[in-house]
């Protein structure tokens, strides 16, 4: 077992150096047992949609030393994406996290990074793994853990004066830190935007999203035909959907992501419609080599295409009605 007690500051000094956003520490510990019950109740109602590998390895995922024997610390990080250029919202619109290369990528080269100037601080060999959306881990209850932000109504990771658009990352720890960080307390108060501007009220109350009417669910994860109800819904959205982030006051301070891997190519934004309705399978591999946008796969993607075309035919079909 490690005895070395690692600096907090020299950590968050090198993973801010490394381009993360924030970058937090919390104890190693079974996950609360209000965020465990939520956590529970929420997958028994069938809330998760098709995603079935939310309900494996629930004890790794409510105790993190089950998942990695031996971790001590976590160490969280956040990495901005909210973009400096959006496309034209006469286009169709793809979430923003998707506009440049895979986080996942992304991710894992800084943590990696971060992982290995640890390791120079320790005078022993340490123990230690990093994660980004790889493993069964809570990863917003371990930012909000380690000090980075609050979980919003929206269910997303909001950050004080900085937002929500944000990519997760942690590297477990098999040692203590000088200095912990503590939970913040919510600042959504009253405010109830994004529940009142998600297109298909698939947040159902504050922190409960029903993924089976979640555009992003079933515009990415979800295999088979759109919903009828939900796709009516879709407006130009054919990859996933950002109207409770929009609507999130907290985001007017996000500034734009200064990590160059995550910037839009120029052939991804000057898409057309007609360019989309005329995807080939050949043009999806090049304009999407390297991208999130490849979860949907092609055939995921054109569904969304046609899906949304045919709302735009109908909604232009003249009125008979006298």
């Amino acid at each position: 077992m490690d005895s070395v007690v690692l600096s907090a500051n020299l950590i968050k000094a090198e993973a801010l150096r490394l381009g993360f956003s924030a970058c937090g520490i919390a104890p190693a510990e079974r996950v609360n047992e209000a965020t465990a019950n939520a956590f529970c109740r929420w997958h028994s109602r069938g809330m998760q949609g098709k995603m079935d590998y939310m309900g494996n390895y629930l004890d790794k995922r409510l105790n993190p030393r089950l998942l990695v024997e031996g971790t001590r610390s976590i160490i969280s990080v956040a990495l901005n994406y909210y973009p400096a250029h959006r496309l034209r919202e006469e286009q169709y619109q793809f979430a923003w996290y998707a506009y440049g290369k895979d986080y996942h990528d992304v991710m894992k080269a800084k943590l990696g990074a971060l992982q290995a100037y640890i390791s120079t601080l320790s005078p022993t060999p340490l123990q230690s793994r990093v994660f980004c959306d790889t493993a069964p881990i809570l990863e917003r209850y371990w930012a909000w853990r380690a000090g980075l932000g609050w979980i919003g109504k929206n269910t997303q990771l909001i950050i004080p004066h900085a937002g929500s658009c944000f990519f997760l990352g942690e590297v477990f720890l098999g040692t203590e830190v000088d200095t912990y960080d503590h939970p913040q307390k919510s600042r959504c108060g009253n405010c109830t935007r994004c529940l009142d501007t998600c297109p298909t009220k698939a947040l159902e109350g504050p922190l409960l999203l029903n993924s089976e009417r979640c555009l992003s669910y079933l515009t990415i994860e979800h295999r088979g035909a759109i919903p009828p109800v939900e796709g009516k819904k879709m407006g130009n959205k054919i990859y996933g959907c950002d109207e409770c982030q929009k609507a999130c006051p907290w985001n007017k301070f996000a500034t734009p992501c200064q990590t160059p891997e995550l910037y839009p190519s120029d052939a991804f934004m000057q898409m057309k419609k007609e360019d989309w309705h005329a995807l080939t399978e050949e043009q999806y591999r090049i304009l999407f080599k390297g991208s999130a946008v490849k979860r949907a796969k092609y055939a995921g993607l054109t569904r969304n295409i046609h899906q949304v075309k045919g709302n735009d035919e109908t909604q232009s079909i003249p009125s008979t009605d006298k």
